[in-house]
């Protein structure tokens, strides 16, 4: 069995997730950890939420203009959001706009699945490669990054063979 999100992992750390697929124990196991999806469904919720974020660890990064779920993402460009810096001229300035698209999917995720992804795009707007700076960031903001995104790897694996992990409407 291929798994794509886990492909740069040990073969051994790949076993044991085969092991959990096979034995059907794979949903449980992220059900145990990550019990409740998140309640952020709008994207006002989600820009005022990541506005938060941005707000406690960046401060001094530009503003965010917009931040949405976006269907296309996962589909179109096998991503999980995309940050963007969009420069436009109006008359003789040059405006800037901010913005992150979060894919769709992540609409019924938990909580800290969701954080992960932001963190993620907010720390491009300071660091555009995944360097070293750009993990230290994201570990300065959420010290158990690496492990929300092993994680969440897990996550989407579980969403490819069985699909959504919560029922909610």
């Amino acid at each position: 069995m291929i798994l794509k999100y886990l492909s740069g992992y040990s073969e051994s750390l790949t076993t044991q997730v085969q092991q959990l697929i096979a034995q059907k124990n794979l949903g449980s196991l992220l059900l145990d950890k990550y019990p409740h999806s998140h309640e952020i469904r709008n994207e006002k919720a989600l820009y005022e939420y990541t506005v938060d974020i941005k707000n406690r660890y960046m401060r001094k990064t530009p503003a965010l203009n917009k931040v949405c779920y976006d269907p296309k993402i996962h589909v179109i460009d096998h991503a999980l959001g995309q940050h963007k810096r969009i420069s436009r001229v109006q008359g003789s300035k040059l405006k800037s706009k901010n913005e992150i698209r979060v894919a769709s999917v992540f609409r019924k995720a938990p909580q800290a699945f969701l954080d992960m992804i932001l963190i993620h795009e907010l720390a491009h707007f300071k660091e555009s490669t995944h360097n070293k700076a750009f993990y230290k960031l994201c570990l300065h903001m959420n010290p158990q990054y690496h492990q929300l995104e092993f994680d969440l790897r897990l996550y989407l694996t579980h969403l490819d063979l069985v699909g959504e992990l919560y029922n909610i409407e």
